[in-house]
């Protein structure tokens, strides 16, 4: 009698429940997630495509900041000197692009960098379109070229315009490949720029390090500090991943960080370091953060990496000021123009314009209302706008990478059916009496999943117009759930959806 008892228990379901009620509010949604995204390089900024793709994600997303490397690299054209070594400043391509970004409500999260090469002092460069990271030959025309750049954004823009951008100084420089020079010899480079900055007009902001791995924030404040230089920011990155330890290809695999607060223990501990230094209560940017610091990481293109980003920025709560994610498209030519359609690129697009899993985390986000609602579950988010329509954005995170035995590279290429995870139920009380439109929309295994329809069809090198319009029209994130639903006087509502690893859940109540 008692095994066919728990024969019956274990065919029972486990159960997430989530229980809201619209009149207990937490306060203001927090929008740190959409603050901010990446895009490669300035001059990818000029293609046609990447334009219309970035417009898409603003409209979709919500994004507001643009951050992106080699502004001042050769392909920009902004410096050179006559044969008497005078500096010539030229904005003809800086121009069109900024005027495009704040076209369409777009603000520029200037990263001032890398080296104009007449300016540089040496030939150290870096990736495909050759940024050189050596340290400038002369610090007073460095300061003179930052001085002259941010009047002319001054001039064109105005003012309070400016006065809404941040100002970041360089990138990376804790790694040798970004910066060919010391510590003190960023320091140096940071305070002729902060000057220059300042000098234009005092409210604008600047800031640093930059650093990979959450490194240098100490440091970086205690200098600022010390020597009376301007600091009104900090900023550094983190990525989710550790170093693969089976190297099949040659090609130094990754492997997804077992620690369940990869990413996001540096985003806290970066916030500690702050309020325990000398100048607590500086702004706290991460500049880059995913899942994975190369452009090959096929965990980029999976359904898993929806979730993912999900959880880390849930993680994180009201430690940071933005979590810029790296980036927003796959045209992104680091590593130079990539040749397959699905290549583990950053991008929560493809080079075609193909939305990733990643895409749609952002996409709901930005259809959470204003006011979020107190919530103890802690993997989704509950929220309402002023009229009292509701929206949960929920998920289940499980990291199925098997460990240290196979990379990403491997793993994350292959069909990975999602195991189910139970029922997710929702409930929720204190709805006015009425009728109401209820939609799901999700992203997860084979829902919204663009690379297994592209696994499917055996992951050509190349996708004709076909392919791409199918793929598109079948990954397009339309709800894939909706009813119209009365609300009797007792104000309340449930709804239980299955639920599997990995998946993302919108639900919206729309009141008619």
């Amino acid at each position: 009698m008692g095994s066919q008892n728990a024969i019956s228990q274990t065919k029972q379901e486990t159960v997430r429940r989530i229980e809201v009620n619209l009149n207990k509010t937490q306060g203001k949604l927090n929008k740190f997630f959409n603050e901010s995204v990446g895009a490669g390089r300035a001059n990818e900024g000029l293609r046609a495509d990447w334009q219309q793709q970035l417009a898409l994600a603003q409209q979709d997303c919500g994004f507001r900041y643009l951050r992106m490397h080699g502004l001042l690299v050769d392909d920009m054209a902004v410096y050179k000197e006559d044969k008497n070594g005078n500096p010539q400043y030229n904005y003809q391509y800086i121009d069109p692009l900024f005027d495009y970004l704040l076209s369409i409500n777009i603000k520029p999260f200037v990263e001032l960098g890398f080296m104009p090469s007449p300016l540089a002092s040496g030939d150290k460069t870096i990736f495909w379109w050759r940024g050189n990271v050596t340290p400038p030959k002369d610090y007073d025309k460095w300061e003179g070229l930052i001085t002259n750049l941010v009047q002319h954004f001054t001039e064109r823009y105005g003012e309070e315009e400016v006065k809404s951008w941040y100002f970041e100084v360089w990138n990376e420089p804790n790694l040798d490949g970004f910066w060919a020079g010391t510590q003190q010899e960023y320091f140096k480079l940071y305070q002729y720029t902060a000057k220059a900055v300042k000098g234009v007009n005092k409210d604008y902001k600047v800031g640093g390090p930059a650093t990979a791995g959450a490194e240098w924030v100490p440091e970086m404040i205690d200098f600022c500090y010390k020597n009376n230089v301007a600091i009104d920011f900090v900023t550094t990155h983190s990525y989710g991943v550790k170093q693969g330890f089976l190297d099949e290809f040659g090609n130094g695999g990754t492997v997804l960080n077992k620690d369940e607060m990869a990413v996001s223990g540096d985003v806290m501990n970066s916030r500690k370091e702050i309020e325990s230094s000398k100048i607590p209560g500086l702004e706290l940017h991460y500049t880059e953060w995913s899942s994975s610091y190369t452009p090959a990481d096929p965990i980029h293109d999976s359904y898993h990496q929806a979730a993912y980003v999900l959880e880390k920025l849930k993680q994180v709560g009201n430690t940071v000021n933005s979590m810029s994610y790296w980036v927003f498209t796959d045209i992104f030519e680091e590593a130079g123009p990539r040749f397959t359609p699905f290549h583990g690129g950053f991008g929560l697009q493809t080079i075609q314009g193909i939305k990733k899993p990643v895409y749609y985390s952002y996409s709901f986000l930005n259809k959470l209302g204003d006011k979020e609602l107190v919530n103890n579950d802690k993997h989704s988010w509950a929220c309402k706008t002023d009229n009292g329509d509701f929206q949960l954005l929920a998920w289940d995170f499980t990291n199925t990478h098997p460990g240290d035995s196979i990379n990403n590279q491997v793993y994350y290429i292959k069909d990975l059916p999602a195991k189910t995870k139970g029922k997710l139920e929702i409930a929720v009380s204190g709805l006015e009496k009425g009728k109401y439109s209820l939609e799901v929309s999700q992203t997860g295994y084979r829902v919204n999943d663009a690379y297994t329809d592209y696994y499917d069809l055996g992951r050509p090198s190349q996708l004709n117009r076909e392919q791409v319009t199918s793929i598109k029209k079948k990954n397009n994130g339309s709800p894939i759930y909706r009813e119209e639903v009365k609300i009797g006087k007792d104000g309340n509502f449930t709804k239980q959806l299955d639920l599997r690893e990995n998946d993302v859940f919108l639900i919206t109540l729309r009141k008619m």
